[in-house]
């Protein structure tokens, strides 16, 4: 099972860096929203990174 959600994740990732890609060449307007999406969910994600480096989170 938990295979199965780690390849829906894989893809939904592999989907929206072709999203990004196609909306940087004008693709059509569901494109672009899907690129915004995902771009902002990486700056979420790196953001959260940041954070924990800096107070020093040692797991």
């Amino acid at each position: 099972m938990t295979i199965i959600v780690l390849l829906g994740v894989l893809l939904l990732v592999i989907a929206g860096c072709v999203c990004v890609v196609w909306a940087a060449r004008g693709g059509p307007r569901w494109v672009r929203v899907v690129a915004t999406a995902t771009i902002a969910a990486g700056e979420l994600v790196g953001r959260s990174d940041k954070r924990r480096r800096s107070s020093g989170g040692q797991e």
